[in-house]
């Protein structure tokens, strides 16, 4: 048995995948701090939200590697194609001994932000931080001792030549070096008093510094003595590498790439055509180089840096809407007056059309394969309508009005509303070839709209603004929130049954057709976008900073169901119960094509546990719900994931820190397949998995 299970084991790491992925950019959207290559082909980078890549053909293709750090990382350093170590915000420590198939969590005994780790060898390694911290471990990482600099300042980046001799820079100009492993470290003289972000030697004697305000220094002494290589900018020079000693790189804030082939006598911009800052940089030699930042930016040059190449995908555009016909036909807009279209489901987007001399699109709608419309900042105000499924948009004015948002019951009844002497209604029966306006009653602005037939709607808007029609918009008659907050998107699975979100967490839900609406309670204060319910049971909220919220209760309890960015979500889009898209700033296009399978936990038995155990699944074969019953003896981080057959990640049951005790998981198989399934529990160094099965 012990061996079947670990075959299992083996046979899911490879495979994991997020319950949420990216689809642009690609390979995904996350900033990136740093990055370092072992040979050419290999090579890893880390970011925010415990974002790991890994590629083994140049960058060609990146590798999510998974972890259960949700932390910024921010530097990156391997020895060798197996032993690797990452480290980040709140103290955090990667370790992995196998390429990155497998991080392990290391105790660091500190919260402090850490931002350069370095090894020169599988047991001796370093780590420098904020507020002057120091780490030194001598066992691979198991245990972490604190050194005493002296220097009272943030530390920045750590290099050592050797066991004993390293160098440190930081904030205020800060150079210290060590002779003894960093038992003793003795201040060395910068001459300047900029932030110094990076070191480099390559050898015990030549190296180089670079830092804010265009600094770059260089000693031929080991540190004794340091002169002055800086040129004229105000950008900070990130990083800086050198594949000899004369041959050296520069990645800046301004998204330039500098190049020296003199030993930093002189340096020429060699690269500015990055739009964002570039953080860090990794020659493996002197050909093959690699410079990431900000959004994911990734650019790489095999000849030295005379040609960069974007290995992103370059959709940068702001997203502000998204509409699918079925999973493979959908449309997405932008601010910037841009229509894409896919027809694989979102595995590629192409431009569909595009006007600068417009004012920015926000909102998109489809009542088939071929009819559609987009409202926005069209000249004067106004609606594009494409009868041929975005090859061609023909413009149909609405005396100048801005329209925010707009809804079709089929291809002639509409509505759209938005701004423009405040409170915009119009409505078209004619497919939007005329529009007639309808007397709101409101000065507010309105950002939403939606009708369950042709007669009932709402229109929602600024400071809590709801109206209410029951003639189609012939009046419309404002109802009680309250909340005063801007309210952004309403969405209706019935005549009687609607949400509404809006700004710091707001839902709002109604039973009775509108007439009375009642705050829900939410689990965030991020402003909320969008909404997108499937079924009168399954619903979707997207909002700021990455948010994405899920319902399987019609809307009684919302949970968080990923943060897979940062970056706010404008538009969330469900052509099933599984397959959704939600869009955002700077081209974000995510997708889950499982719609995130939910669960309920409690915790019902008091006491201390004396051991991990994992239970059985009862029923099993289930249908649709299946119990899983786990016990963990102290309080400690606990993942317990789903996983299909193929290794793929099917939904995440429990990832955080539970308190000893037992709990009971209710795991809900209503939107996936028959079949078999493994779900496992990991803890610490306690892995367990188990087999159940699903049969509908």
């Amino acid at each position: 048995m012990k061996k079947i299970l670990l075959l299992i084991i083996i046979l899911f790491i490879p495979n994991l995948s997020a319950q949420w992925f990216w689809q642009n950019p690609t390979p995904q959207g996350n900033d990136l701090n740093s990055v370092e290559f072992i040979s050419s082909n290999t090579g890893w980078m880390v970011g925010i939200l415990g974002t790991i890549l890994k590629t083994t053909n140049g960058g060609t293709n990146w590798e999510n590697q998974f972890n259960d750090s949700k932390e910024m990382l921010r530097s990156v350093n391997f020895i060798n194609e197996n032993d690797g170590w990452i480290c980040g915000d709140n103290g955090t420590i990667l370790n992995t001994t196998n390429g990155g198939l497998n991080w392990n969590k290391l105790t660091s005994e500190t919260n402090e932000q850490l931002n350069s780790i370095f090894f020169i060898d599988v047991n001796h390694g370093w780590i420098v931080g904020s507020n002057n911290i120091i780490l030194h471990t001598t066992d691979g990482g198991t245990t972490w001792a604190n050194q005493i600099s002296g220097a009272n300042t943030w530390l920045f980046s750590i290099y050592f030549e050797d066991s004993n001799i390293g160098w440190i820079t930081g904030a205020n100009g800060t150079i210290l070096k060590t002779t003894d492993s960093g038992l003793n470290w003795q201040s060395q003289i910068s001459g300047n008093a900029e932030v110094l972000f990076s070191i480099d030697f390559e050898s015990p004697s030549n190296g180089w510094i670079s830092g804010s305000n265009g600094t770059i220094l260089k000693t031929t002494d080991g540190g004794e003595n340091w002169s002055d290589q800086s040129v004229q900018s105000t950008a900070t020079f990130y990083s800086i590498e050198f594949s000899d000693l004369n041959i050296g790189w520069i990645s800046a804030s301004d998204g330039t790439i500098l190049n020296t082939s003199d030993g930093g006598n002189n340096w020429q911009q060699q690269f500015t055509n990055s739009p964002w800052p570039l953080n860090s940089i990794s020659f493996s030699d002197a050909n093959n180089g690699t410079a990431v930042g900000f959004l994911g930016t990734i650019f790489r040059t095999t000849d030295g840096g005379l040609n960069w190449v974007n290995q992103q995908s370059e959709i940068t555009d702001w997203l502000n809407s998204v509409y699918f016909v079925d999973s493979n036909n959908g449309w997405a807009t932008s601010i910037w007056s841009k229509i894409y279209n896919t027809t694989d489901g979102g595995t590629t987007w192409q431009l569909n059309y595009s006007d600068s001399l417009l004012g920015g699109f926000s909102s998109i709608f489809f009542t088939d394969q071929n009819t559609g419309w987009v409202c926005g900042g069209v000249e004067y105000g106004g609606i594009l309508k494409t009868e041929d499924g975005g090859i061609t948009w023909t413009q149909h004015l609405i005396d100048y009005s801005y329209p925010k948002s707009l809804y079709f019951l089929d291809a002639n009844n509409g509505w759209a509303v938005g701004w423009y002497s405040s409170g915009t209604i119009v409505k078209t029966t004619d497919g939007g070839n005329s529009w007639e306006d309808q007397v709101s009653g409101t000065n507010e602005n309105l950002e939403s709209v939606f009708f369950t037939d042709n007669t009932r709607g709402c229109a929602i808007g600024r400071n809590g603004t709801i109206l209410m029609t029951t003639n189609g918009g012939s009046n419309w008659e404002s109802k009680t929130s309250g909340t005063s907050y801007d309210l952004n998107s309403v969405f209706f699975t019935d005549q009687n049954n609607g949400w509404v979100v809006g700004n710091n967490g707001t839902i709002i839900k109604t039973t009775d057709g509108g007439s009375n609406w009642e705050i829900q309670q939410s689990v965030t204060e991020d402003d909320l976008f969008s909404i997108k319910f499937t079924n009168p049971r399954q619903g979707w909220i997207t909002g700021e900073n990455g948010t994405i919220l899920k319902s399987t209760d019609s809307g009684l309890n919302w949970e968080v169901q990923t943060y897979l960015t940062r970056l706010p979500l404008y538009s969330i889009f469900f052509a099933d119960d599984n397959t959704g898209w939600a869009v955002g700033a700077f081209g974000t296009i995510i997708k889950t094509k499982n719609g995130g399978v939910t669960f309920s936990e409690n915790q019902n038995e008091v006491g201390s546990p004396k051991e991990f155990s994992l239970t059985q699944n009862y029923p099993n074969p289930f249908n649709p719900s299946t119990k899983i019953v786990y016990r963990i003896p102290d309080a400690q981080f606990v993942s317990i994931k789903v996983y299909d057959i193929l290794g793929n990640e099917i939904a995440t049951l429990v990832n955080e820190y539970k308190s000893s005790g037992k709990y009971e998981i209710e795991f809900y198989g209503s939107n996936i397949p028959s079949g078999i399934y493994f779900y496992q529990l990991k803890s610490g160094r306690f892995i367990e998995t188990k087999k159940m099965i699903l049969i509908k």
